[in-house]
């Protein structure tokens, strides 16, 4: 069920004030440690045509043979911009909304509202984001709800996708 904050964002004049930023969706990995997890986001990237955004220290080389094989022959439609912190990165990225994926925050993704522009952030995968993030920044922090009594944590490019394509979604977009 869609949260009452949502479909208030689905106003099309909020949408057209939304805009402005541009219809694009960003997706922001902040110090990624697997290259083929990273490989597989870029291909889903490519695939939806949104940004990538990689903030180092990375956990491989960018020519890693690993990431270049998980994102296949795609490369050339994958739209890729590296920071080599978060700082650079946000100072940067001032067009879009950050919203940032963690197991710690308590808003449900598909109760939460994207508009045009958010760029989804996501921590590494061994760690998550750092803690100063997550209290950082709470009415912009959603999590992938999961049986965590069973399963840690989900493959990062699976949440990538999981949060991607509901965006997409909420804004109607092919």
């Amino acid at each position: 069920m869609i949260s009452e904050s949502c479909n208030t964002c689905r106003n099309p004049t909020d949408r057209r004030s939304a805009r402005v930023a541009g219809d694009a969706l960003a997706v922001l990995l902040y110090q990624p440690e697997i290259p083929q997890n990273t490989g597989n986001i870029a291909r889903t990237c490519a695939a939806t045509h949104t940004p990538l955004y990689l903030v180092g220290p990375l956990g491989f080389h960018i020519a890693d043979k690993y990431l270049k094989r998980a994102g296949l022959d795609y490369w050339p439609y994958v739209r890729m911009k590296q920071y080599s912190d978060f700082d650079t990165a946000r100072r940067d990225i001032t067009h879009s909304r950050l919203v940032y994926f963690s197991a710690h925050a308590a808003k449900h993704y598909y109760d939460f509202c994207f508009r045009p522009g958010d760029c989804l952030v996501f921590g590494p995968e061994t760690r998550g984001l750092p803690g100063e993030l997550v209290v950082s920044y709470p009415g912009d922090m959603v999590k992938i709800p999961i049986d965590r009594a069973r399963v840690r944590s989900l493959n990062l490019a699976t949440s990538v996708g999981i949060a991607l394509f509901e965006a997409l979604r909420q804004l109607k977009h092919n």
